[in-house]
C-alpha cells in the first residue's frame, strides 16, 4: 500500500493516524509510567527500563510514541516541506537519503523529502500494525527478529528529525514549536543511546546537537 501524495494535498495537520495502545493492556500502562517519568524533567532516568520490565516491550511502547511524536511535528511544517522546496530528501549538503524498503522497492530510489518521509512513515506504520512484529496482547511473544526490526524503524525516524533540523527549522522557529522539537529529539536521542540502539555513524548529520543536548544534561 505506497501511496504518492499530490503536492498540496496534505494540507491537514496530522500526517498519519495516530497509533493507539490500546487502553487497559500492560503496554498503556508503561506508556503511562513513561509520560510520568517524563514529566519529572529527568529525561536519562525517563528512558531507563522500568525495573522488572520487558525490553522488548519497552522498546516497542517507545518505538509506537516517537512515531506519534514525529508524525505530529512533521504535519506541523508538512506545508513547507514540498516537491519543490525539497526536491531530494537530505539532512544538510552533506546527507542525502535515497528510498528503499526491501520489499516494494528494493533499488534504492531518489525522490524528494515529502515522497520520502512518506514512503517512510507508511512502512513504520505497517510495521507498528503487524502484531506479528508488534504484538499487543499480553504473553504473544515478541518475534525472534524485533531488534532489528526496531533499530530499522528509529533509524529511519532519526532521518525526519534530521530533514526538519537541516532544512525547516526556521518555520519550526516561526511557529513557535521549537521547544516541542528539542525536547522530543533530546528524549528520542537518550533513549537510543541508552539502548544502542543507532549505529554513530547514522547520528552523523545531527552530531553537533546531540553532543550539546547531552551536555547540558550531565
Amino acid at each position: 500500500k505506497v501511496f504518492s501524495p499530490v503536492s498540496g494535498s496534505r494540507s491537514s495537520k496530522t500526517f498519519k493516524p495516530k497509533k493507539n495502545i490500546p487502553e487497559g493492556s500492560h503496554q498503556y500502562e508503561l506508556l503511562k509510567h513513561a509520560e510520568a517519568t517524563l514529566g519529572s524533567g529527568n529525561l536519562r532516568q525517563a528512558v531507563m527500563l522500568p525495573e522488572g520490565e520487558d525490553l522488548n516491550e519497552w522498546i516497542a511502547v517507545n518505538t509506537v510514541d516517537f512515531f506519534n511524536q514525529i508524525n505530529m511535528l512533521y504535519g506541523t511544517i508538512t506545508e513547507f516541506c514540498t516537491e519543490s522546496s525539497c526536491p531530494v530528501m537530505s539532512a544538510g549538503p552533506r546527507y542525502e537519503y535515497h528510498w528503499a524498503d526491501g520489499t516494494n522497492i528494493k533499488k534504492p530510489i531518489k525522490c524528494s523529502a515529502p515522497k520520502y518521509i512518506d514512503y517512510l512513515m507508511t512502512w513504520v506504520q505497517d510495521q507498528l500494525d503487524d502484531e506479528t512484529l508488534f504484538p499487543s496482547k499480553i504473553g504473544v511473544p515478541f518475534p525472534k527478529n524485533f531488534m532489528s526490526v526496531a533499530k530499522t524503524i528509529l533509524k529511519r525516524l532519526f532521518r525526519v528529525y534530521a530533514h526538519i533540523y537541516h532544512q525547516h527549522f526556521d518555520s519550526v522557529i516561526r511557529l513557535q514549536e521549537e521547544a516541542h522539537l528539542n525536547t522530543s529529539f533530546k528524549h528520542f536521542i537518550f533513549f537510543v543511546q541508552e539502548f544502542n540502539l543507532i549505529d554513530r555513524r547514522e547520528l552523523a548529520p545531527l552530531q553537533e546537537l546531540i553532543e550539546k543536548l547531552g551536555s547540558k544534561d550531565r
